[in-house]
């Protein structure tokens, strides 16, 4: 989550809104001393967030900005629930538990026996999800050098520079060297690379299905065949993990032939966003283990705990159940042909845009949306303007559209990216590429005929 820094106590709110007669103020960083009308203070708050950004119009995120009502319903009918009592709301630990055997039946994971099967459960998202898996990995890493009698004090995981941020924070927070590769000839990691960066402290190499900077997938099944000859060759058994956040849900149904799952043996562990491709508003991620040996025992917690004994591994404890239940409405409401649909047209639209984009002239495409449903591109050629400058430009329309450098290796590279999510159609499209093309008109220095107002 986000710091925030202390602030003056002085500043003052005027509470003023169609059903507060008394006109009075609120403190604006103290609490206040009395009560307040709550219909007051909830248009006194509504009032606050219309400066927020348009949510359809954030091409930003990756993360859902639109659901069912029947699903925004059913959210609204478990706020109350809390997903670790589970035996105060076992119906919603056992929905947990589909939705776990789900993913696992659609990640391939091996049929299970006896105990050895996959394992895996909700988080507050992918990040948590992806620090799970990374301390699961360091603890097998230990284990397997104390049992050696080597040293295991200095752990690395190998990723490409293009990671999301939060490998990065898992390294620092967990005593592990982060292993950066810098981009080369490439917008993601190699095989060459990943296989080349490991040593005997190596805990894992992560593979980034759907990059966040430009949409690509990184090349799993290249990347596992690297380090099963490295294994071959040196003795060095690297295990990879799979950060699918956004692709976990998009690859499944639209490539069904590309090997990056557990079907590939050298795969032990996969996180995903529900948050994201997988429909659910934010709040939800999931983390599964090929089996229950990928697990270490000695992380899981058995908690006594409002009435009952469970296993449990997690950062956080409390959570709300009502997106684990908003997982399960997605996955039973759409099944396998609802999903195909809907990222299909996710990445048609995707490449709408991006025909449209490169047809302007200015631009260099990075991705084109076959991927992950994203649209990442440069300006070819700068006419006194940057990227940076069409970002703010647009959103004198509304849209919300980041710029950045892309990660070392190709820092000098800056990009505006276009991220297409479910609910976001063909007309919205055809929206933004009019706005882009007018806010490439009003930087090159063309100016539209201006009109006088009119009451």
């Amino acid at each position: 989550m986000s710091l925030h820094r202390h602030h003056s106590r002085a500043e003052k709110f005027t509470l003023d809104s169609a059903f507060d007669s008394g006109m009075g103020t609120i403190p604006k960083h103290t609490l206040p001393s009395g009560t307040q009308d709550a219909d007051a203070a909830m248009q006194f708050i509504r009032n606050e967030l219309m400066l927020d950004g348009n949510a359809r119009q954030n091409l930003a995120t990756f993360v859902t900005t639109w659901m069912e009502p029947q699903a925004a319903e059913l959210i609204q009918a478990s706020l109350e629930k809390n997903i670790i009592d589970k035996d105060e709301y076992p119906q919603s630990a056992e929905i947990e538990r589909r939705c776990v055997n789900m993913l696992a039946n659609l990640w391939h994971a091996p049929e299970p026996a006896g105990d050895a099967g996959a394992m895996g459960c909700s988080t507050t998202g992918s990040s948590e999800a992806a620090m799970l898996a990374g301390l699961a990995l360091k603890w097998r890493w230990r284990a397997r050098r104390e049992a050696a009698g080597l040293d295991a004090s200095k752990p690395n995981l190998v990723m490409g520079a293009n990671v999301q941020v939060c490998w990065e924070k898992f390294a620092r927070y967990w005593d592990v060297e982060a292993r950066l590769i810098p981009l080369e000839g490439a917008t993601h990691l190699t095989a060459v690379q990943a296989a080349a960066a490991c040593d005997e402290n190596t805990i894992g190499v992560v593979a980034v299905l759907g990059s966040t900077f430009d949409g690509s997938y990184e090349p799993v099944t290249e990347i596992a065949a690297a380090l099963n000859e490295l294994a071959a060759s040196t003795g060095l058994d690297v295990p990879m993990h799979v950060d699918a956040a956004s692709g976990g849900f998009i690859a499944p149904f639209l490539d069904t032939e590309l090997l990056w799952d557990f079907r590939l043996e050298r795969v032990k562990s996969i996180n995903a966003s529900g948050h994201k491709y997988g429909l659910v508003y934010p709040g939800v991620g999931w983390v599964l283990w090929r089996s229950t040996q990928e697990l270490p025992e000695d992380l899981i917690f058995s908690v006594d705990y409002l009435g009952g004994s469970m296993p449990t591994f997690a950062l956080n404890f409390s959570r709300p159940a009502a997106q684990v239940i908003a997982q399960y409405y997605t996955l039973v409401r759409y099944g396998f042909d609802g999903f195909q649909s809907i990222q299909s047209r996710c990445r048609e639209i995707a490449g709408a845009i991006a025909t449209g984009v490169e047809g302007m002239g200015p631009f260099t495409l990075l991705s084109r949306g076959n991927e992950l449903p994203v649209v990442a591109f440069e300006l070819t050629a700068p006419d006194g303007y940057s990227v940076y400058d069409l970002s703010h430009e647009l959103r004198s329309f509304g849209w919300i559209v980041p710029a950045y450098p892309m990660p070392e290796g190709m820092a000098d590279v800056h990009v505006l990216r276009v991220v297409v999510r479910n609910g976001f159609t063909f007309d919205l499209a055809a929206m933004f590429l009019a706005d882009l093309a007018k806010s490439v008109a009003r930087l090159s220095g063309q100016r539209d005929e201006r009109v006088g107002f009119h009451h």
